[in-house]
């Protein structure tokens, strides 16, 4: 009896007619088949003729072996049974079961697709060829294949009939609810992908926030771990790091150097001018140091100050230290050549006799005076 009902719509086709949707149904299978054989095929000769650096190429090649045969003989069996004159329900239904096999087909594609196209784009930004996965690129690849399966669930019941409104107004107000309770959490989160998608820092990297300094240890996705330059771990969540001003020290191509020395004020004209020359020649005898200045700043009674200004040309802090120091033990050799002294003026206060008694003078009287 089942059986005769799932076969009364075809109870007025004749044998020509299921003749023809079977042979409708096995030319679009071997159509398709042959179609995507030869475009394989095709994708395949850009990979030997050298030209496997085309991304599109490579997406659109792997993207492909997803092809379901299931869905492609589907698509063919419905295609012959478009030939048929069926009732109005059957064509309903059978208009249905062309979404849902093209959408599903379709769905397969775009979730390939989004693995291949984060797999390419983290290992594009990653350190070495061998990086081990990300837990960024886990949680990129995840939300995209989550975003098109639902998008596609919610499109089927809509073809089916199903109002999916209440459905998707209530997924958006439990939605609202669940981030208002762990706003903190996916601030945290987001800031994380933000951190592995923009990267103004990576594991191994020397930064500086404000009152926190060190090398980052760890990056996860609530928080991040920080040894400091103290030598203790230091903990921040994401959100709040990402708020402040990040200096990354690893990333500098040079270091601007900048301070100053004082002469004693004393020092004749003549001699003082001789001090930015030879500063300068001290300066550039560095190696991997380019000069940049050397002027006398300012002329006060206290001193005669030069400012020094020169670029240690890498980013190590060790040699910019080296540096410095070389800089300023030349000066020393340079002051000492001249004749300059770099000490500060001495200063002492003299009291006259006179002036000292006329000050004791009225203390006297007052312990003299009779009582």
């Amino acid at each position: 009896m089942n059986i005769q009902r799932y076969l009364a719509p075809f109870s007025n086709v004749d044998g020509e007619e299921l003749l023809l949707a079977a042979g409708a149904t096995v030319v679009t299978f071997v159509a398709i088949y042959t179609f995507l054989r030869l475009l394989r095929k095709r994708l395949c000769r850009h990979d030997e003729a050298g030209r496997s650096d085309r991304p599109m190429v490579q997406l659109l090649k792997e993207t492909l072996n997803r092809t379901s045969m299931l869905a492609v003989l589907v698509i063919s069996l419905l295609v012959g049974l478009k030939t048929l004159e069926l009732t109005p329900l059957w064509e309903e239904r059978l208009g249905h079961l062309w979404f849902i096999v093209l959408g599903l087909q379709l769905v397969m594609y775009l979730d390939r697709a989004a693995t291949l196209g984060a797999r390419r784009y983290f290992r594009n930004h990653a350190e070495t060829p061998d990086s081990p996965t990300t837990v960024a690129h886990t949680l990129m690849v995840w939300a995209l294949k989550t975003t098109v399966w639902v998008v596609f669930l919610l499109a089927a019941l809509s073809n089916l009939g199903i109002n999916v409104s209440a459905l998707v107004a209530s997924l958006g107000i439990g939605g609202i609810a669940v981030a208002l309770a762990v706003q903190n959490v996916l601030g945290d989160l987001f800031a994380s992908l933000s951190i592995a998608v923009d990267k103004p820092f990576e594991v191994g990297d020397a930064i500086a926030i404000t009152n926190v300094s060190g090398t980052v240890e760890h990056v996860g996705l609530k928080t991040t771990r920080i040894r400091s330059d103290f030598g203790e771990q230091i903990v921040i969540g994401n959100g709040e790091l990402l708020k402040n001003v990040v200096r990354n020290y690893k990333r500098m191509q040079n270091r601007r150097v900048q301070f100053s020395l004082r002469i004693n004020p004393s020092t004749p004209a003549a001699l003082a001018a001789k001090v930015p020359d030879a500063l300068m020649a001290v300066i550039s005898r560095q190696p991997d140091v380019r000069a940049d200045r050397v002027h006398l700043k300012s002329v006060t009674q206290d001193a005669l100050e030069f400012e020094l200004v020169f670029y240690v040309l890498n980013s190590s802090y060790l040699n910019y230290m080296n540096a410095q120091q070389a800089v300023l033990l030349g000066a020393l050799e340079v002051f000492s050549e001249l004749g300059v002294d770099a000490s500060a003026p001495t200063r002492r206060l003299q009291f006259e006799q006179g002036a000292a008694n006329e000050m004791m003078q009225p203390e006297r009287r007052q312990q003299t005076r009779p009582h």
